[in-house]
């Protein structure tokens, strides 16, 4: 009872401390259903029953689907000798490596990646990477105002809905505006787009391929708003750019992404990979940790941590990230995956994207009903239109071993009955046809 008592008046105490009035207030920003129904939790389990437990649960999961999900994580081939490679006892901590005659090839590994970075996006400097997309999408937002001094961000429409999401999650208590400027047939609109801009617009967030997939030239956009001194920040998908225009060719000013195709595993939302690179002069300002390559005393190669701009290292008011080191692990993967497949390999796994997806799209045309929607170009991700809801058509798929894209709806509520289907190198012409003669057979019962 005792024990009671005193966490009741430890609960108090918080409540009182945080201007809290109920227990009920303190969850007031969550969704009523989403809330916890009870903290009177179960005894614990013995290690042996939790195992037994996890073990039957994983039982019931679709094991044998067959994926053509997208939406920025995606079902690309992962060589053996990443695995292999990145859980060597060697690499296998992620220990910030602060002492460089200790860490040389931790160090090495992370410079290498740094390069392949800004070979891919044709940039000039890459820091040691973020968590995710969108974390690195919310650091290049954080990075343009610190740098302009304005307080407005736009944003188009054609961006990942969970990234934009998370942009407002982390700014929400910043005094910061945010805008959405809609798309036009999937593209990004011009027009309303610079209309939404001002003097006080620190930068502009663009994505290509967009979340529909869709492949847009931005290079006009990044001319109007550098005459505008307005950033241009360009999330970019890592497989596409071994086709596409870099985002350095054009004249964007942060790069952000996933970097989870290259060489992660689906895993459930993590842990994945954020990349970023900017240009010289903007350096200074960019969060997380930079590797250098240097000459020591007797003339040898070295490499050695050079900006690092976390709090822990800098006063905090100049900090620009408190990124953490386990990230280092994620870049290694993909250090190693880009270094296997090479220059050339990347390109080829682009092209097959882009021809497998072309043929997904004639097989689409012709189920009776079905519409490819026309937005343009698109990589290796298209929307179609149903003659049914897309959820729950994609439920019924389910059933039939195929997990077919995603329900549009989700994110757009005017497109319920489009569905979003990503294609990779992956996926065989057979698993297509599948999908293809599935959903015409499901939609004709």
């Amino acid at each position: 009872m005792s024990y009671i008592a005193n966490t009741e008046t430890q609960r108090k105490e918080m409540l009182e401390a945080c201007g809290i009035a109920s227990m009920e207030a303190l969850f007031s920003a969550i969704p009523e259903e989403l809330r916890p129904r009870s903290f009177d939790l179960p005894a614990g389990k013995s290690e042996l029953e939790v195992h037994r437990y996890l073990s039957e649960l994983a039982r019931r999961n679709y094991s044998h689907l067959v994926y053509f999900l997208g939406g920025g994580i995606y079902d690309h081939y992962i060589p053996s000798a990443v695995d292999a490679l990145a859980c060597r006892g060697e690499f296998y901590t992620s220990y910030t490596p602060y002492q460089p005659e200790c860490s040389q090839g931790t160090l090495q590994a992370i410079y290498e990646y740094q390069s392949q970075i800004c070979r891919l996006t044709g940039m000039d400097v890459s820091n040691a990477s973020l968590y995710d997309g969108g974390s690195a999408m919310f650091e290049g937002c954080n990075m343009a105002l610190d740098i302009t001094g304005r307080r407005r961000i736009v944003m188009d429409s054609g961006i990942n809905p969970v990234y934009r999401m998370m942009v407002r999650t982390y700014t929400a208590n910043l005094s910061i505006e945010l805008e959405e400027v809609p798309l036009v047939l999937g593209k990004c609109d011009r027009s309303n787009l610079f209309k939404a801009l001002n003097e006080d617009t620190a930068a502009v967030i663009l994505q290509n391929p967009n979340f529909f997939g869709v492949i847009d030239d931005h290079s006009d956009i990044v001319k109007y708003c550098s005459e505008k001194g307005i950033l241009v920040i360009q999330s970019v998908y890592p497989i596409a750019m071994a086709l596409l225009k870099t985002p350095g060719e054009i004249g964007v000013d942060i790069v952000t992404g996933e970097g989870q195709s290259l060489g992660l595993p689906l895993g459930f939302g993590g842990p994945y990979l954020g990349f970023m690179a900017t240009t010289r002069k903007l350096v200074r300002k960019m969060p997380g940790r930079v590797v250098g390559r240097t000459i020591d005393r007797e003339g040898r190669e070295s490499f050695v941590l050079t900006l690092q701009a976390r709090e822990q290292h800098i006063r905090r008011e100049k900090a620009t990230s408190n990124i953490c080191t386990n990230q280092a692990l994620c870049a290694l993967r993909a250090h190693i995956y880009l270094s296997l497949v090479g220059r050339q390999g990347l390109k080829e796994i682009a092209n097959l994207c882009l021809a497998k997806t072309a043929y997904a799209k004639e097989r689409f045309r012709s189920i009776p009903g079905v519409e490819v929607v026309d937005c343009g170009p698109t990589f290796n991700e298209f929307v179609v239109r149903l003659p049914v809801n897309a959820a729950e058509l994609i439920g019924r798929l389910i059933d039939h071993g195929i997990a077919p894209g995603i329900p549009m709806g989700r994110f757009y509520p005017a497109m319920n009955d489009c569905m979003l289907v990503a294609v990779t190198e992956k996926r065989t012409k057979f698993e297509i046809g599948r999908l293809a003669e599935t959903v015409e057979a499901v939609l004709c019962q």
